[in-house]
């Protein structure tokens, strides 16, 4: 088509001929301005028969004027065949074109004609459309030969399953055709909203099928933001075309907004108050009402989103009341929302009024207070009022509502309406400039989620980001992770224990989505840190990658990790993602593995993700490294399918490797080895001393120390043991310290070998080290307290005394008996749970409970005894005439206070300063006192339990020979014969066999 600088009409004429029907049209040829240019026609010449034959011609007006040749039947030029003449009885327009200022010409189609396919494809639009609408109106430049045709009837049909759909059903369309279709696309027109028509894509809530002859389109759970018109896009016979199907889906109660949804007034304050219900807005056209309505005024106002009817009672009910707005549409039930009207009558409980972020009503005690969220906010504030009359806490959903928008387009795009790569990018710069805004935990949950919702997206439909719109992401997140934690992490966590887990998932897939042309790629902030690098199939070297960290973080891939990509021929991408201060934000969640412990993280996650042909690669080897540090840790990865979704730390195919030049990122420090690919970091036992050399050696040390005190304790008593036991009392209390020796010398060997053991509950050896450890010192303080409770039956019982054997009998049950309960039921509850051993040592847990199985019965025991103490003193002191013991006996009482006295507090402050070193942020201080007491026990047992007994004194002594020879003088002052050894020790042993009965 040739057109000059003025009007131009594409005219299609029907012409009745006489001749046979067949006849040929050629192209037209050039017009001349202020004519007319026909078409040479070639037809063989016949009856005279009349047919309607399409002829296309261009007429180009220089003056814009109709030409008055046009009113005249037009003769055409005669064929090469004489004939008879034809006549122009018809004439009909397809096409209008004018040429503007820009010297563009836009050619529209009149009604029923349309530019062919092929012509669309080639130039532009007149104005932006959706993808695939038909083509009424083009842009040519330079002007060109063409014109618009004919449409043939429609190709196929387009049916709806029911144009009313209820809400959490299925919508189904289905297009049927007759001829082959391409480029088939659905479209959404909703009355509400930008008047651009949705695409829609496979999603959440869409699907897509398509067969010979036959495409589908199925929506699941449909809800009001579903209804509109259909649109269906295809391209047949050579033309684009439309098919349309509207429908329609009802309101549900959740769609109703109440203002409030209870009201709790006080006539004698408020004779009147205002209720109010909003619908979204919907074509099936409610009527709303209100119930009861007498002695009130119902009036509407619409906001751009919503209609609402508000109620304005005049009058105060006598009584509790419930109003209903009903809302009516033709053909459907009617939808029926209550909002309750509590009345505050004389004597009743009120709370009062108050202006606290909002002004509250005096309301009813057991009632909620209600208002709507100030500013351009959405939501409600809500505040309860006591059974006492007192103000509850408030509670807040408001929420910005630039961020419900960003959120709800977010889910909507996930569930299928939208195009992807358009609209992500534009989401999350969006959202970066949000992020100003978010003042409450709502807010924060609108973001989180939002973020949640596009990675989901981008992650379903593989779209790839362009570097700004990572950018965006990235800076997003570090604002985010910089967020205040006691007044919106904290709170935001309560409400979603997940969040953080999905802050971490969303960030990962969409930080491994940047296009390929974009990398390599690097990115740093304060809490975010990003590097990408792009490889081809050829056969890699080890992927190195390092992070400006304190320590510095580095990781590495080794190349045989990366083989199995390179017979994929095509490049691959690795992203290595630090985010910084996310571990602490992240559930305190640990794998079974893990147990119960409470460990603390370095400050940050790695993640790391290898992409190839659009497939996440995940069983890669890395190795890392965190940095040196002295503690012992774990290396784990944060699983997000545990704890039901909430995600939490897991150690499965992680481990910790010692320094090896030749396999390590840094060849002095430990380092991580992990055998696939997430987000990882390393804990450490929260409560754990830094490893300390001088600590160590100063425990071993002490307890060699304190082993070999006891052995020579028990080496005393193996020397004088038959003369130190002269009575009852003095066999007891040397029995019960014989038995605290015997008892804590196995239990410091044991502790002692414990390191030396395989720590872990699939340890024979380290549970059985752990159980006896437990058991044995526990039994040093059972027989603390039956030496003690001996010295408190020989003070107040003093005429009722009992046999020897029998309070042996008893002391043996309470040393051995009690101790091995405590120990059983703690190895048989804990240990199923994997709460019985701690992290990495042979000894009880102090984080899930078992060690408290132990420190329980100590303080219990050293409380006991320090009541029995200061019982024995008052009575020692100051006894009675009548009470008095005899002073052998007195003497042997003395000796059990002189060693519970001082034995008591060291094995209690002992053991108390072993509790406090579990408690948290307590300093070294603590485990260095818990140490040197400790490993002194032994120690003190041999000076004030052993050696400071004057009877052992003396038989040491007499033993290596060192008193003065004994003679034959009787001493007057005690009216006592000093006779020859042998006669005094056959004596001795006569009074032995008497005192012990």
């Amino acid at each position: 088509m040739v057109c000059s600088a003025a009007p131009v009409l594409l005219l299609a004429m029907t012409l009745p001929l006489v001749g046979p029907p067949v006849a040929r049209a050629s192209q037209p040829g050039p017009s001349q301005a202020g004519g007319e240019s026909g078409q040479q026609l070639d037809q063989e010449s016949g009856a005279g028969e009349s047919v309607l034959l399409s002829v296309y011609v261009q007429l180009v007006f220089s003056d814009g004027g109709w030409p008055a040749a046009l009113s005249r039947p037009l003769p055409l030029p005669p064929a090469s065949a004489p004939s008879s003449p034809k006549t122009l009885t018809g004439l009909s327009l397809t096409t209008e074109c004018k040429v503007k200022p820009d010297g563009f010409t836009y050619c529209a189609c009149l009604s029923g004609y349309q530019w062919n396919a092929s012509i669309c494809s080639r130039h532009q639009l007149c104005q932006p459309a959706y993808n695939h609408r038909p083509c009424g109106c083009l842009v040519f430049s330079p002007p060109a030969a063409g014109y618009c045709q004919l449409l043939p009837p429609a190709p196929g049909s387009l049916s709806l399953n029911t144009w009313l759909q209820m809400p959490g059903h299925t919508l189904n369309l289905t297009l049927l055709t007759s001829q082959e279709t391409t480029n088939l696309s659905w479209f959404l027109r909703r009355h509400s909203g930008s008047p651009s028509p949705i695409p829609l894509q496979p999603g959440a809530q869409v699907s897509l099928t398509s067969s010979q002859g036959q495409a589908v389109l199925s929506i699941r759970n449909v809800s009001h933001e579903w209804e509109g018109e259909y649109v269906c896009c295809f391209e047949a016979q050579g033309f684009r075309w439309e098919l349309y199907q509207v429908a329609r889906v009802p309101l549900q109660a959740a769609d109703v907004a109440r203002l409030p949804d209870q009201l709790s007034i006080s006539c004698a304050t408020s004779p009147g108050f205002q209720l109010s219900c909003c619908i979204p807005y919907t074509p099936l056209g409610y009527m709303a009402s209100w119930s009861p309505a007498e002695g009130s005024e119902a009036s509407s106002f619409s906001t751009p989103g919503d209609r609402c009817l508000v109620l304005a009672a005049q009058h105060c009910p006598a009584a509790d009341i419930t109003y209903t707005c009903d809302l009516q549409s033709p053909g459907l039930t009617p939808l029926r929302v209550p909002i309750f009207v509590t009345v505050i009558q004389e004597g009743d409980t009120t709370c009062p009024k108050d202006s606290a972020v909002v002004a509250w009503n005096v309301t009813k005690a057991g009632h909620e207070a209600q208002a709507p969220c100030p500013g351009n906010r959405t939501g409600m504030v809500k505040r309860t009022c006591g059974p006492d009359g007192v103000w509850g806490p408030i509670h807040s959903s408001c929420t910005d509502t630039r961020l419900l928008a960003l959120l709800r387009r977010a889910q909507l795009l996930w569930a299928g309406q939208g195009w992807p790569a358009e609209e992500v990018p534009q989401s999350l710069a969006q959202l970066l400039e949000q992020t100003e805004v978010v003042s409450s935990p709502s807010d924060l949950l609108a973001l989180l989620g939002t973020m949640t919702f596009l990675a989901k997206v981008v992650a379903d439909t593989e779209t790839p980001l362009h570097r700004s719109a990572l950018e965006a992401l990235l800076k997003t997140t570090d604002k985010v992770l910089d967020m205040d934690a006691s007044s919106l992490w904290t709170p935001t966590q309560a409400q979603k224990p997940s969040a953080a887990s999905d802050l971490l998932l969303a960030v990962e897939t969409l930080a491994h989505s940047l296009r390929p042309q974009d990398h390599p790629f690097s990115f740093s902030l304060p809490n975010v840190q990003l590097q990408t690098q792009l490889l081809t199939p050829s056969l890699p070297a080890d992927y190195r990658v390092s992070f400006s960290t304190q320590p510095r973080l580095q990781a590495k891939i080794p190349q045989r990790s990366l083989a199995p990509l390179v017979t994929s021929n095509s490049n691959f991408t690795i992203t290595s993602l630090v985010l910084q201060k996310l571990d602490h934000l992240l559930p305190p969640n640990y794998g079974q593995e893990l147990g119960d412990s409470i460990y603390a993280t370095p400050g940050l996650v790695l993640s790391i993700s290898i992409m190839a042909g659009g497939q996440a690669f995940n069983r890669g080897e890395v190795i890392m490294d965190f940095g040196d540090r002295d503690d012992p840790y774990h290396c784990v990865f944060w699983d997000h399918h545990l704890f039901q979704g909430s995600g939490g730390w897991s150690g499965e195919g992680c481990q910790v490797k010692a320094a090896n030049a030749s396999a390590l990122v840094t060849p002095r420090h430990n380092h991580c080895i992990c055998r696939h690919l997430t987000a990882f970091s390393i804990l450490m036992s929260r409560h754990t001393v830094p490893r300390n050399p001088t600590l160590e050696l100063l425990s071993h040390v002490g307890l060699g120390a304190s082993i070999l005190a006891l052995l020579v304790c028990l080496g005393v008593y193996r020397l004088v043991w038959r003369v130190v036991v002269r009575n009852k009392v003095a066999y007891l209390r040397h029995a019960a310290l014989l038995n605290v020796v015997l008892c804590l010398v196995a239990a410091d060997i044991c502790f002692l070998g414990s390191p030396l053991l395989p720590p872990g509950p699939h340890s024979p050896l380290c549970l059985a080290a752990a159980f006896l450890c437990h058991f044995l010192y526990l039994a040093t303080f059972f027989w603390m307290l039956a030496q003690a409770l001996m010295l408190a039956h020989q003070l107040l019982f003093v005429f009722h005394q009992l046999s020897k054997r029998r309070v042996l009998s008893l002391m043996v049950a309470l040393g051995y008996l009690c101790p091995m309960g405590f120990a059983g039921a703690a190895l048989g509850h804990y240990l199923p749970r994997g709460q019985y051993l701690g992290e990495g040592v042979c000894w009880l847990d102090g984080k899930g409970g078992a060690l408290y199985t132990f420190v329980g019965p100590v303080l219990v025991i050293v409380g006991l005894n320090a009541l029995v103490l200061a019982m024995a003193m008052l009575k020692l002191l100051r006894p009675s005439l009548s009470e008095g013991p005899p002073a052998e006996k007195r003497q042997a009482l003395l000796g059990v206070i002189k060693a519970l006295l001082v034995l008591t507090p060291i094995f209690g402050l002992t053991w108390g300063l072993g509790l406090a070193t579990l408690l948290e942020k307590v300093s070294v201080v603590p485990h260095y006192i818990f140490v040197i007491l400790n490993t002194s026990q032994g120690v003190f047992i041999l000076l004030f339990g052993c050696l400071m007994d004057k009877k052992v004194r003396e038989a040491l002594l007499k033993r290596f020979g060192c008193a003065h020879p004994p003679n034959s003088t009787i001493s007057l002052a005690t009216n006592e014969s000093h006779l020859p050894e042998p006669s005094k020790r056959r004596s001795e042993n006569a009074s032995y066999e008497e005192k012990m009965t």
